[in-house]
């Protein structure tokens, strides 16, 4: 999977490789019975692929179980192996897409092929989808297929995807350690907002009292150092109280160090403390044109990313960091959602992680970015990040996502593969 180059540059003029990948999908599904349908998805080359398996009782609601194709760049020349190379060292498979997330893809095929194979019959109609876009938004992905092929999530109720389903290792209070499996159960909103200032323009040697730069930059370092309210979200409140019962840290909701006592978990606690407010970080700024021309117009584009059911009063308050000489407008609108981590599907995930790993604990938490998750929640889908992986306790996961030297431990991939057959067979 990893050797297929399915960059995503965000230009559908240069991104590729989706729609190879995506056939070669369709034939390991078809060798073994699969009736597969590909499908392009508002661009040439954007290719998705679906099948499905007919479970015992079709008249349940159907399961999603969903994967991306596309993978962010990557620079050759600041990796130690080929970016999609697919090496194996060390035990690990190295490459770009190996945690995000061709190593759920590759597991979703083996698990697959081994149900034609075995002759398996889930409970339920299980619907298999390889997606493209996700890593630029899902527009000419899922986002698309809602809007435009709705029917190929006919009687589809719940889903699982990334990200979620990975082992965080923590300290107990006895002196042991415990593996906590991570199940997401909701994602902030990612909201893209330009701010636009108006001044007037005029030679860069002459007394201006209107500067269109200085407006928006003022705007930006007021958003820039701005700290959001604390605000705790069912999904967050139970991951603290399990993460407490485990270690014995003070995790107290309304504690003034809550986030300090989180650094006490390790590299995950960046993960973690971002879904404890709001966020709103400027990343764009542009202006002029020559260095002694006053420009009339300067923007800015702020990446901001939204708790549930934070979205109205989180406008307000930017409204009023930006003042009333500055206007916004939203790039790109992608809504938060949270579910509840109950039910029978919460019930399977929780057996299968226990079937393998019988000293584990599944946990709910919720994800700072997004996925393809929000374009399914839009059809009313309770949707959940689970794509299992026991993980070093040593590994810095999230430092992974995108970054150099991607990789993914060959026994969490034997581990995730087990966990999804016995998830698979009893959902």
């Amino acid at each position: 999977m990893i050797q297929f180059d399915t960059t995503n540059t965000g230009e559908p003029e240069t991104t590729k490789g989706e729609a190879e990948c995506a056939r070669w999908v369709a034939e390991q599904l078809a060798e073994v019975g699969y009736q597969t349908e590909y499908v392009e998805s508002g661009a040439p080359g954007r290719g998705n692929v679906f099948a499905r398996l007919r479970g015992a009782d079709s008249s349940r609601g159907a399961l999603l179980i969903h994967g991306h194709l596309d993978v962010v760049p990557a620079e050759a020349a600041d990796w130690s192996v080929h970016p999609f190379s697919g090496a194996i060292e060390d035990g690990y498979v190295w490459g770009r897409g190996a945690v995000d997330m061709k190593d759920m893809v590759g597991m979703m095929i083996v698990v697959a092929r081994h149900f034609r194979r075995a002759g398996i019959v889930p409970p339920r109609d299980l619907v298999f989808a390889f997606l493209a876009d996700e890593e630029h938004g899902g527009h000419f992905g899922a986002h698309w297929l809602v809007d435009n092929r709705p029917d190929l999530f006919d009687g589809v109720t719940e889903a699982v995807g990334e990200v979620g389903g990975f082992s965080l290792t923590v300290p107990r209070r006895d002196g042991g350690e415990r593996r906590l499996y991570l199940v997401e159960t909701a994602e902030k909103g990612i909201l893209w907002m330009r701010l636009t200032a108006q001044g007037r323009a005029g030679h860069g040697s002459m007394v201006h009292d209107h500067n269109a730069v200085t407006t928006v930059a003022e705007a930006v370092a007021r958003l820039g150092r701005h700290q959001f309210p604390l605000v705790i979200t069912d999904t967050v409140a139970q991951f603290l109280h399990a993460v407490s019962e485990e270690t014995g840290l003070e995790l107290d909701p309304g504690s003034p160090d809550l986030e300090g006592t989180l650094d006490k978990l390790g590299p995950i606690a960046r993960m973690l403390k971002a879904v404890l407010r709001d966020t709103a970080n400027p990343t764009m700024l542009k202006a002029g044109y020559k260095a002694n021309v006053i420009p009339a117009t300067a923007e800015a584009v702020v990446d901001c990313r939204v708790l549930p059911g934070r979205q109205a009063a989180f406008e307000a308050e930017v409204d009023e960091l930006i003042g009333p000489d500055v206007s916004r407008e939203w790039i790109s609108e992608l809504a938060s959602y949270e579910t509840s981590f109950d039910g029978d599907l919460v019930d399977a995930m929780n057996a299968a992680v226990l079937s393998v790993d019988p000293d584990g604990r599944t946990v709910p938490y919720m994800l700072s970015g997004g996925t393809d998750a929000k374009a399914f929640a839009r059809l009313g889908i309770r949707c959940f990040g689970f794509s299992p992986l026991r993980l070093p306790p040593e590994l810095d996961f999230a430092a992974l996502f995108h970054g150099v030297d991607e990789r993914v431990p060959i026994d969490a991939l034997r581990f995730g593969t087990e966990v999804l057959t016995h998830f698979l067979t009893h959902c």
